[in-house]
């Protein structure tokens, strides 16, 4: 039988100037303890002031100004390969061979997640100054990235913001 590893806690590593800082996991195994380097910060829990009514209202609005931008997109695309789905809270954009994103509501977070085959995962709080989705990370917002990485791939202007057309 393999031994078991038990996580002790994330520790911030020190390092000497020049090199990067990243943080470390201690491990006991058979009480011996064990350091090990994460390939990524250990996840930010951020407490969201929203309450539950107003999260399903901006979500819900911001899902629905997101598949009618995508709708309008993609109908202009006029490609077969690619095609917009909004079932039960989460929105598929399906781009054929350039891949597919996923977003979708986490009402216990009171968060908005995207998978996208570019940048991979992410987890977006609502921003109530400024009425956004904000990816706490890198300060980036949904709409900000959706653009970049859709006109990127589409080779064309991409605003998720324009649900007008």
């Amino acid at each position: 039988m393999l031994p078991s590893l038990t996580r002790l806690g994330a520790v911030a590593s020190v390092r000497s100037l020049g090199r990067a800082h990243r943080p470390l996991t201690r491990l006991a195994l058979h009480g011996v303890q064990c350091r090990r380097q994460l390939s990524t910060p250990p996840p930010q829990l951020n407490i969201s002031e929203l309450s539950t009514e107003r999260y399903n209202n901006v979500s819900d609005a911001t899902m629905d100004d997101l598949l009618h931008a995508l709708e309008n997109v993609v109908e202009s695309l006029d490609n077969p390969a690619y095609e917009v789905e909004y079932h039960s809270g989460v929105l598929t954009l399906l781009l054929g061979d350039k891949g597919t994103y996923v977003i979708n509501k986490q009402p216990p977070n009171k968060q908005i997640w995207l998978s996208s085959p570019f940048s991979g995962p992410k987890r977006y709080d609502y921003q109530e100054v400024d009425g956004t989705w904000v990816y706490s990370r890198d300060g980036q917002s949904l709409s900000d990235l959706l653009n970049r990485e859709l006109s990127e791939a589409l080779e064309r202007p991409v605003d998720v913001t324009d649900v007008a057309n």
